[in-house]
């Protein structure tokens, strides 16, 4: 099965990609690596999801706002690829960054809800290293954001 048709059996269509919202690229080459900026958790060019958790934003508001990021990552990747998602062939790492209050600590199940995508989407290729880390906040009042790196085939 493509990329594409587990997504839309998933009931996934990749969103139109955001721009840039500062200097820099969406999605960065090196030999067989893709490497994709930090996308926020948006919808139709909005962020969804804003604030921290621990302070207003629910656990799974952060799974879900998690999810969106990979989503938007996801769709950069797809249009910054000449073969589309077809093209990777690993996902090699994702780095969550979890915009919280101090005494928040559950970073890394937030952030399995981008993780459990990136499987569900990839299978067995889905599974990757990560980094999640708390941050006191994120561009836009972005309540996550995630980046990756895949392996190009």
């Amino acid at each position: 099965m493509s990329i594409l048709a587990r997504l839309a059996e998933l009931g996934i269509t990749l969103p139109t990609p955001m721009p840039p919202v500062a200097t820099y690229v969406p999605v960065s080459m090196a030999g067989d690596f893709a490497i994709v900026s930090g996308q926020l958790p948006a919808v139709d060019g909005k962020v969804a999801v804003t604030g921290k958790l621990g302070a207003g934003v629910a656990l799974e508001e952060g799974q879900h706002a998690a999810r969106l990021c990979l989503i938007n990552v996801l769709a950069q990747l797809n249009a910054a690829l000449p073969g589309g998602l077809a093209s990777v062939k690993k996902v090699v790492r994702l780095g969550g960054f979890i915009a919280a209050t101090p005494d928040f600590i559950q970073h890394a199940v937030v952030m399995n809800g981008a993780s459990d995508l990136a499987v569900a989407v990839f299978g067995e290729a889905g599974r990757h290293a990560r980094s999640t880390i708390g941050v006191p906040s994120l561009p836009l009042d972005a309540a996550v954001e995630v980046e990756g790196m895949f392996l190009l085939g």
